[in-house]
């Protein structure tokens, strides 16, 4: 017998006389804006030479979190609850610091740690609501062609150095602090003296040249995304230009940390695309590993690696600083020491928690902090893992990238935003994709069951 639907009994709601009618659904937020992104990201020579590139890192972050007050209705990335959880103990763990002078590098590196959660959110919110998402990662690709450039400037001259208008402007007792000294003054390559065959290494727009080889391997990922979702247009053919001219300036770093975390990171996306069967993947990456391997003709890279390795006491210092860290970490294991502190390696000086991010995670912030911190890069390299798209698998190396290179490069700079902004944009895309996968499964007619 087939099923009939009753009459009604009672007259819809609404639709009775007298009755009011619905109110009109809220009309959607306003759009954010690409132009800071491209201010932040995209004019890096520019703030580089004015000696504002890490000190006005956190102004843009404080104008993206405006904008985001502004609109409202902000849509967070997935595990944000952790970062917060993280930014949490980092501030309890001020309690620590052994005295009021170490506020300001504690102040900065937490304005750091805050900005690349602010540009996180502000990229997430971008990418979910613009149709056309190569757009979104312009101002990325254009933070790549600066590092290009400057790396470049770094090569053809190695001793150049200015005295920048920051410098200038700064109180005295706050330019000559080391730290911040590091920052303002320009230097185009870090040379040590130390070593006993001491070279200059491309730095900049960074002050050090582990920060150019760290960012070096989190943005070649994202030039290649780009390429992939736009297939036309001047800039795509300037990006895929820019990738065999950027090896030079980034083989020259000898950053054996950048070579492994890249190296995991396309090996990983290589096992992902042969078991998906992705061609087009598979093709991407043969192209990019053959134009590495064709510079390695060119520049001898694993004998200046080990002509530099022989001729300095970086890993006895390393290794030195790591067992330090240790051995007082027992004496503090919930709240760390606030900041790094000065202690005798091998060679000279340096201080204890410093020479990777996990280190300066676990000394300054304690344990947990450092758990938090972990989790949040595991968690998005699982997320962005679901992607389907070429694109989407290329962005899903990034996480990957970061996770190796935690242990050996610090990450309490502008490289943490980079890598926010590259894994928040590969969130939003790979859940747009699954959305789309799920209203083709559902069928014609069916977009109201998906929620968007």
């Amino acid at each position: 017998m087939p099923l009939t639907r009753a009459p009604a009994t009672t007259e819809p709601a609404g639709d009775g006389p007298g009755t009011a009618p619905a109110p009109p659904p809220d009309p959607p937020p306003p759009r954010l804006p690409l132009w800071p992104l491209a201010a932040m990201f995209g004019l890096v020579p520019l703030w580089w030479l004015a000696g504002g590139f890490y000190l006005g890192w956190p102004l843009f972050g404080a104008l993206l979190f405006a904008l985001l007050l502004t609109r409202g209705r902000i849509p967070l990335p997935p595990a944000t609850g952790l970062w917060l959880l993280f930014l949490g103990l980092v501030v309890v763990s001020a309690t620590q610091l052994p005295s009021g002078s170490a506020l300001l590098t504690f102040g900065l590196r937490l304005a750091f740690y805050l900005t690349a959660l602010v540009v996180g959110g502000y990229v997430y919110a971008v990418a979910r609501e613009r149709p056309d998402q190569a757009a979104v990662l312009v101002p990325l690709c254009a933070f790549w062609l600066g590092l290009v450039l400057l790396g470049w400037l770094s090569v053809l001259a190695p001793r150049f150095a200015l005295t920048t208008p920051t410098e200038v402007l700064l109180p005295a007792g706050i330019a000559g602090h080391p730290f911040i000294q590091d920052m303002v003054h320009l230097t185009t390559a870090e040379y040590s003296a130390r070593s006993l065959d001491p070279i200059y290494r491309p730095a900049a727009p960074f002050a050090y040249t582990n920060n150019y080889g760290s960012a070096f391997a989190m943005t070649l990922p994202c030039v290649v995304a780009f390429t992939m979702l736009r297939r036309r247009g001047v800039l795509r053919w300037v990006l895929l230009g820019s990738l065999p001219v950027s090896l030079a300036p980034a083989f020259l770093t000898l950053n054996r940390a950048m070579f492994l975390s890249l190296g995991v990171g396309l090996a990983v996306l290589g096992v992902r695309a042969s078991l998906r069967g992705n061609v087009r993947v598979a093709a991407s990456l043969a192209g990019v590993v053959v134009i590495g391997a064709l510079a390695a003709l060119v520049i001898p890279i694993a004998d200046l690696i080990d002509e530099r390795v022989e001729a300095s006491d970086t890993n006895a210092d390393r290794l030195s600083l790591y067992a330090e860290v240790l051995r007082r970490i027992q004496d503090s294991p919930w709240l760390g020491y606030g900041a790094p502190v000065t202690a005798d390696t091998v060679t000279a000086a340096a201080p204890v928690g410093s020479q990777g991010q996990l280190w300066l995670v676990l000394f300054s912030h304690g344990v947990p902090a450092l758990l938090c911190f972990l989790a949040w890069f595991v968690a998005a390299a699982v997320n962005c893992a679901r992607a389907t798209s070429a694109a989407g698998q290329w962005l899903a190396v990034v996480p990957v990238v970061c996770l190796v290179q935690i242990p050996f490069y610090g990450m309490a700079n502008q490289n943490l935003a980079v890598a926010f902004f590259a894994i928040s944009f590969a969130l939003a895309l790979t859940e747009r994709e699954r959305r789309a996968g799920a209203e083709r499964r559902a069928g014609p007619g069916s977009a109201e069951a998906v929620p968007a």
